[in-house]
């Protein structure tokens, strides 16, 4: 049965002032994803991320102006290090590969997914995050449905924005609801209902 109690208190690290040390940052991310995946996760606090760390809360707020810029950057630090397979010029096998890096990565991040989008409900500061991080993932996505778009293989006048909205209203929807899981088959069944709609048009 795995073991949810709080995590003992690192050693305090040294004092760094505003130039952000990285060990003492990635520290901070690190003890803010393991809180977050508690199943208290809602209480956490920048005391309980400060305790976990190692890092004075003092700093923590030096370098974040809130606990919800803190679950942002931990949430970009995790997208950045899932990255992705080079796509390899086929639509269909771009598209799938794509949702499936996208939906596991969702799914080990899924507390801190949400936590962060709780937080971006409040603070004005993580709306902005959020807005940037989702931003970028939306033109991630775009880039690779544009190739498919120039190749032929998705229809000239294909909208490509609402297409982008059907993929990531099921993602958050699934990860928000928790009705059900964001699988390899999701992606796989995903990737046929976009393709054959694309063919029939």
């Amino acid at each position: 049965m795995p073991d949810h109690r709080a995590p003992a208190p690192a050693p305090r690290r040294p004092h760094t002032g505003r130039r952000r040390n990285q060990a003492a940052r990635q520290a901070v991310l690190d003890a803010a994803v393991e809180l977050i995946s508690r199943p208290d996760s809602a209480a956490t606090s920048i005391e309980e991320i400060a305790q976990a760390s190692g890092v004075s809360k003092h700093t923590i707020y030096r370098w974040w102006p809130s606990k919800g810029a803190v679950l942002l950057e931990a949430m970009v630090e995790q997208a950045r290090q899932e990255g992705g397979a080079a796509p390899v010029g086929i639509f269909p096998v771009d598209l799938e590969t794509f949702l499936t890096a996208t939906f596991r990565a969702a799914e080990r991040a899924a507390p801190l997914l949400r936590s962060a989008m709780a937080e971006a409900q409040r603070d004005p500061q993580a709306a902005e995050g959020m807005r940037q991080f989702t931003a970028a993932r939306r033109e991630e996505f775009r880039h690779l449905l544009a190739a498919g778009q120039s190749r032929g293989e998705l229809p000239g006048d294909t909208d490509l924005d609402l297409l982008i909205d059907q993929v990531y209203g099921l993602l958050w929807y699934r990860i928000l609801i928790g009705h059900a899981p964001l699988t390899a088959d999701v992606a796989a069944r995903l990737t046929r209902g976009l393709t054959n709609a694309a063919r029939k048009r």
